[in-house]
């Protein structure tokens, strides 16, 4: 079984903001599968889907706030036995260029809080995910910049990525060896 986690913060005042890219993302995938998330558990919004493949996935938005993601991730791992090379997540990062993707197999929180909590949880970096470029203002606060809008420019960027990102994600579910799609598609 596979555990494919988009990161955001819950809520209508986050919605579209840059901190929630990992929320966006993981809703796109989900339209283009047709696919809702319709079910609660463990301070998550989650569904279970069965792959071309017949792998069993379960997506998942933890409703926790960004600070608190790993709660909702490990409790997920815990009560569908999920193991940690089996999680992908999707996340935002303010070190890379708007819309530049970079797939890793592990590593470090690069201080991302929702990173840093699911790190903390699990037990190590062990883990699979997509960090999508939001870029950083130098003249805005941190806080107050991944909080904020996209710009239409920043969001027409963005959109063309979503087909890439739902190549990604499917490779993962159908078990494409993640070192392959790390090389297919940095």
């Amino acid at each position: 079984m596979k555990l494919v986690v988009g990161l955001g913060n819950p809520g209508r005042e986050y919605k579209n903001t840059r901190h929630n890219v990992g929320f966006i993302f993981l809703d796109s995938y989900l339209d283009s599968k047709r696919i809702e998330l319709n079910k609660k558990k463990f301070n998550g919004l989650y569904t279970d889907y069965v792959g071309e493949k017949g792998e069993k996935v379960i997506f998942l938005e933890p409703q926790t706030y960004m600070n608190l993601s790993g709660d909702c991730v490990i409790d997920f791992m815990r009560y569908f036995k999920i193991e940690k090379e089996d999680i992908l997540i999707i996340h935002d990062d303010l070190d890379l260029d708007v819309a530049k993707i970079k797939i890793r197999s592990k590593g470090g929180s690069a201080g991302h809080n929702g990173i840093k909590s699911i790190i903390s949880r699990v037990g190590d970096e062990n883990f699979k995910r997509i960090r999508i470029g939001i870029s950083k203002d130098k003249n805005i606060p941190v806080v107050d910049y991944v909080l904020g809008k996209f710009s239409d420019e920043d969001t027409s960027l963005l959109n063309e990525k979503q087909k890439t990102i739902i190549k990604v994600i499917d490779d993962f579910i159908n078990g494409v060896d993640f070192h392959v799609i790390e090389s297919r598609y940095n």
